[in-house]
């Protein structure tokens, strides 16, 4: 009797396997894995290879640390050399070529008035920690604990960092509000919205009775990321420079996200011409690599020894790799490229919203844009614009849009209070046909996502 073989059995394609195991393995915490499932065996560039062989443009970048996209040239070079070289990967905060290399490189990066007059720490791996460390710095300077933070915020995930972001209740931060162009919180929008945004802070600082004690500091994004892309107004930066001043409040500059030409300039504080106190710097510095430090002037190094330490602060790879990246950006002028392109960009994405009145506001700064899609027929409309209504934000929509983006090979992210805002943080690498493709892709998608049951699909609270 002959001897049947089983019949073979179908097994999954390996990237579903993977992707079955990390949900089965990993934590409930965890984030763009959920909206984004591929996994990317191979990258270059603005393009990302998945397991599945599909292709896709990279429009995340790391959350902005990729500015010179996946696996340039001068980073692997920078970080074989190190490697090669036989100098030693963990050295603690002591002082090593490598290390005296990248804080050159930084230091004639940074503006002028202050570069020549500041000190440098080295922080843990994330942004975050150079966020708690420039608390601890200020704290410790002023012999005040007290913090002015922004509506709509984003500083980190740590219990400090978080204190200062939008949605906390820390009663050690007092929360200002941020002017918006579109959703502007006083229903006026434009620089007039600034002027009472600006006034309604120093009336707290100096109103004896706003039950606000005198801070330690102002932390501030020149553009804030999550909080929906929101460009700070010039003027108005201008402004909580003077009050800060004149009060003897150290201004933090939370440049985790704008630096190192995302926005245009090297810094994003260069647009209003600014010199902070302290600048939190972490993402695209380390090239890829995790690294984080804080400057600061040098009259609030009134710290102790240990004040601030970590184990791993003196990765030196990443300071290869950062040292690099830096050099790269200045030498060839792409944060001039980033602003030249990213408002072609936005005039041709504002273009997009004659056809589309789901697109409520197209916004940004270099090569940091947002797009706001809002449901043009959800009841009134929910706060004064600049120039009229603004229609409720529209997350459904948004999530939709972004899940037609991957289909489509343009890997966005969302943000803003609702999840309503397409964000894109293409590297400062991107080519013009790159930026047409990423225009097209998103233009194709949003169309198919209007026509999608997106509501029925997507429908509960925002988030």
């Amino acid at each position: 009797m002959a001897v049947t073989e089983p019949a073979p059995v179908e097994l999954p394609p390996a990237h579903e396997g993977i992707l079955r195991r990390q949900a089965l393995r990993e934590s409930a915490a965890r984030t763009y894995a959920r909206s984004l499932p591929i996994v990317p065996v191979r990258a270059r560039g603005m393009t990302i290879e998945g397991a599945d062989g599909r292709r896709y443009l990279d429009c995340l970048s790391g959350a902005g640390t990729l500015a010179l996209g996946h696996n340039h040239p001068v980073v692997l070079e920078a970080v074989r050399k190190v490697i090669d070289s036989g100098a030693p990967l963990h050295v603690l905060d002591l002082a090593t070529p490598v290390k005296d290399a990248f804080t050159t490189e930084l230091f004639s990066t940074l503006p002028r008035e202050f570069a020549d007059n500041a000190r440098i720490q080295f922080c843990g791996p994330a942004g975050t920690d150079a966020v708690e460390a420039a608390f601890k710095l200020v704290r410790a300077a002023t012999g005040r604990s007290e913090l002015l933070a922004f509506t709509g915020a984003y500083h980190g995930m740590t219990a400090g960092a978080l204190a200062a972001s939008g949605g906390a209740t820390d009663v050690r931060v007092t929360r200002l509000p941020f002017p918006h162009r579109y959703r502007c919180p006083f229903g006026a929008g434009g620089e007039r919205g600034a002027d009472i945004a600006a006034r309604w802070t120093e009336y707290l600082l100096d109103d004896p009775k706003s039950g606000v004690p005198e801070p330690a500091a102002m932390i501030l994004e020149p553009v804030q990321g999550e909080g929906g892309v929101i460009p700070a107004p010039d003027g108005w930066m201008r402004r909580m420079r003077e009050i800060t001043r004149e009060r003897s409040i150290a201004l933090i500059a939370d440049e985790v996200q704008t630096g190192v030409g995302r926005t245009g300039t090297f810094w994003a504080v260069e647009h209003s011409g600014i010199v902070p106190d302290v600048m939190v710097l972490s993402k695209a510095i380390g090239g890829s690599l995790p690294l984080a430090v804080i400057v600061y002037r040098s009259e609030l190094d009134l710290w102790q020894p240990g004040a601030h330490a970590g184990t791993f602060r003196g990765n030196q790879l990443a300071m290869a790799a950062g040292a690099a990246t830096l050099a790269y950006v200045r030498e060839n002028r792409l944060a001039e490229r980033a602003g030249t392109l990213g408002a072609r960009m936005l005039a041709a994405l504002q273009a997009l919203s004659a056809d589309h009145p789901s697109i409520g506001d197209v916004r940004g700064r270099g090569l940091m844009i947002g797009i706001e899609l809002v449901d043009p027929e959800a009841g009134p409309p929910t706060v004064t614009a600049e120039n009229g209504s603004a229609p409720p934000p529209d997350p459904a929509l948004a999530t939709a849009v972004q899940q037609e983006c991957l289909r489509r090979g343009l890997i966005v992210e969302l943000g803003g209070r609702h999840g309503a805002v397409v964000r894109l943080l293409p590297p400062l690498t991107l080519t013009d046909e790159q930026a047409t493709a990423v225009v097209d892709r998103l233009a194709d998608a949003l169309r198919a996502a209007e026509r999608s049951p997106y509501r029925r699909a997507a429908a509960g609270p925002t988030r």
